[in-house]
């Protein structure tokens, strides 16, 4: 969507109060673009001058250290967790392992999920910023450890990300307790998973606004699309992991463990491969 943003020459495009792409006529002539996606991931903005070619000027190197470090790290994160929720789930289809093991495996992927859950929103805290109507350059501001800007759409994705992850970090340690009714086991164990699939599943939907700009379309040549795409592939698997996960009351068993088991891992996968792709999407 295309919307005046209150300042002559200046046009927005996203969804709703979110504005993921601004395009505006900087002092010097030309024309700059800022894109959220690119800006804070890759620390570029473009900027395309009267009768020349378009080019990306970049942030300056300590924003760009920032982005190369915090990337890696959630990046790897997600990796390692997926690795381990896929390990968790192999172990319980296959039987090789008891509730304790499988329990352990799963906590100690939800751990590097928590990890790598703060870190994309710490990338997104730090993000260098544009100025509307300035020269066309992304600023760099004091490092922080937190912020609050629920107007943005990747505070918002990242925040509710790392708010699931929480969520099933809850559900992880509940996992752990010993002589639960099945009504308890639901409560405990089974609602926080499902809660924490919703939250990934909206941080993806937010996600996908943030980098097709409000219409969703397949952007087949976009790295950050396919990031965006297979972590959500990745949520969809959960969720319907978590629905066939609930142990129906009257007989104690689950509604499908098989399947609550093969979608596990091949979610958690999808998070792996989401998490070596953004290895790639770095400044």
């Amino acid at each position: 969507m295309i919307r005046d943003a209150g300042d002559a020459g200046q046009h927005a495009e996203g969804a709703g109060p979110f504005t993921t792409r601004l395009t505006w006529h900087p002092p010097g002539g030309g024309t700059a673009v800022w894109e959220s996606r690119l800006a804070r991931r890759r620390g570029l903005i473009a900027v395309h001058t009267p009768g020349g070619p378009a080019r990306h000027h970049r942030a300056d190197e300590v924003s760009l250290r920032r982005l190369r470090r915090l990337n890696a790290i959630a990046a790897t994160a997600f990796v390692i967790g997926g690795a381990l929720f896929a390990a968790g789930a192999g172990v319980a289809q296959l039987g090789s392992g008891d509730a304790t093991t499988c329990a352990s495996i799963y906590f100690a992927g939800g751990l590097f999920f928590n990890t790598g859950g703060y870190v994309s929103l710490l990338q997104v805290v730090n993000a260098p910023r544009h100025v509307p109507g300035g020269a066309g350059r992304l600023v760099t501001r004091r490092w922080r450890w937190w912020s609050y800007e629920p107007t943005r759409v990747d505070w918002l994705s990242a925040f509710v990300l790392f708010a699931g992850t929480v969520v099933f970090a809850v559900d992880l340690l509940d996992s752990f307790l010993q002589g639960l009714s099945v009504q308890q086991v639901n409560r405990l164990v089974w609602a926080p998973d499902v809660v924490g699939c919703v939250l990934f599943l909206i941080s993806g939907h937010l996600a996908f606004v943030e980098v097709c700009h409000g219409r969703f379309r397949v952007l087949g040549r976009d790295l950050g699309w396919w990031i965006v795409a297979v972590n959500q592939l990745g949520s969809a698997l959960f969720m319907i992991s978590a629905i066939t996960a609930f142990t129906r009351p009257t007989t104690g068993s689950l509604v499908n463990a098989t399947i609550a088991n093969w979608t596990t891992l091949t979610g958690a996968l999808c998070f792996s491969l989401g998490g070596v792709l953004q290895l790639y999407e770095r400044p």
